[in-house]
């Protein structure tokens, strides 16, 4: 090759590498970490919105999502993606810094939640149908196990069964519960190949929660008034009902909604869950499981919240009366405020030092930010119908 072509060709790389790098410099992507970020789901729409909590501002829309009509997040630990668990059965894995879809798989025909294992490597989704548990590689979304929730009927045929209150544990396990089985299964991830464990539960168990310190797993029952609760220090004493009866001799109303357990409220030594079928919080004492006292509030109870530093308790509702939160003093156990966030209020999520807490109202497409020291409002953002709000700080903690 003569001095000339080489000369020529060392051009053409230069302009190439420049051209490249003018390119790139036109979309930069910001430096910045994921620690105060978020994602809203728009359950309309299938898409979700990237949020930043310390700006209170909207950083962008994803979309292509499918059906995000019941739909939940969970994280990455480095807390740089979300994995979305859709209604039709897909699985989605944002990129919260890209805000793009990094992979997404179908993996059942309706899904209900998931979770993701306290070592990152595995995320589980929990479906209605065909039923059961798929467990994929966090990197790659390909299937590890796939779990079928079968169980013998009462006509003593074998059926599968709806999973949900899936949920992290520590030892690398999953819980979940069979809504017809009546049953709580467990899975030890550590274990070659993975053990799965059943043990019996009260009648049909909807959802269900697991304590901040990850000892207690407790699902609620729709078929019978009471929880049913598991020591999972000590798996081996299997699931006992707690709260028995705590409508006996009440005419119970139509459940409108399902409440939900995930956001349950833990507040200096008592444990405020939502009545199934009632305008009522329940307490318990969280030494011997007893109730101590019923907080009558509005409405029948979806989601019962404490703030990071318990001292309050917020409530959301169930259709109609859905468009009000109730906030009660944890240790007084009064309500203090009602407020009025919009038509339609769906989910509420604290910052993860508790100062703020987002509230979304689907039919008035918008969030609303209060303080929750004043209680009074601080700003609202539009959002397409916005249903569950999930900031990052989940990413580290059990059961979120």
């Amino acid at each position: 090759m003569t001095k000339l072509m080489c000369r020529i060709v060392m051009m053409i790389a230069v302009a190439a590498l420049v051209g490249c790098q003018a390119l790139q410099s036109q979309q930069p992507l910001p430096l910045r970490g994921t620690g105060d970020l978020g994602l809203i789901i728009e359950r309309a729409t299938g898409s979700v919105l990237v949020v930043d909590h310390t700006e209170r501002d909207v950083l962008g829309r994803v979309e292509g999502l499918g059906d995000l009509s019941h739909a939940s997040v969970v994280y990455s630990r480095d807390a740089r993606y979300g994995y979305v668990f859709g209604r039709d059965g897909g699985l989605t894995k944002v990129d919260l810094l890209t805000m793009t879809i990094a992979n997404r798989v179908i993996q059942s025909g309706n899904s209900i939640g998931g979770a993701i294992s306290q070592d990152g490597r595995y995320v589980a989704v929990s479906n209605y149908e065909p039923g059961g548990v798929n467990i994929f590689d966090s990197e790659t979304l390909e299937t590890v196990l796939e779990i079928p929730a079968s169980y013998v009927n009462a006509q003593g045929e074998q059926d599968q069964s709806k999973t949900v209150g899936l949920v992290d544990a520590p030892g690398n396990h999953f819980v979940f519960s069979l809504f017809e089985a009546g049953e709580i299964w467990t899975v030890d991830m550590m274990a070659t190949p993975p053990e799965i464990t059943r043990f019996d539960a009260g009648k049909e168990p909807y959802d269900s929660l697991i304590t901040p310190d990850g000892r207690y797993y407790i699902a609620g029952l729709f078929g019978e008034d009471g929880l049913s609760m598991m020591d999972l220090w000590h798996p081996e004493q299997g699931a006992k009902t707690i709260l028995p009866g705590y409508g006996k001799g009440e005419q119970r109303l139509p459940v409108y909604k399902m409440p939900h357990l995930e956001g349950w409220a833990i507040a200096d030594g008592q444990a405020f869950v939502p009545a199934v079928g009632r305008h009522e919080v329940l307490v318990a004492d969280m030494k011997d499981w007893n109730m101590v006292q019923r907080i009558p509030v509005q409405g029948q109870p979806v989601f019962v919240m404490s703030s990071p530093d318990n001292r309050q308790i917020w409530v959301s509702f169930a259709h109609p009366k859905n468009n009000v939160v109730q906030v009660i003093d944890s240790q007084s156990r009064e309500i203090i405020r009602t407020l009025e966030p919009g038509q339609s209020v769906l989910h509420m999520e604290f910052t993860p030092r508790g100062e703020e807490v987002w509230v979304s109202s689907r039919d008035s497409n918008r969030i609303t930010v209060y303080n929750t020291r004043t209680l009074e409002e601080v700003t609202t953002l539009p959002a397409q119908k916005p249903s569950g709000i999930f900031f990052t700080n989940r990413a580290h903690a059990l059961g979120l």
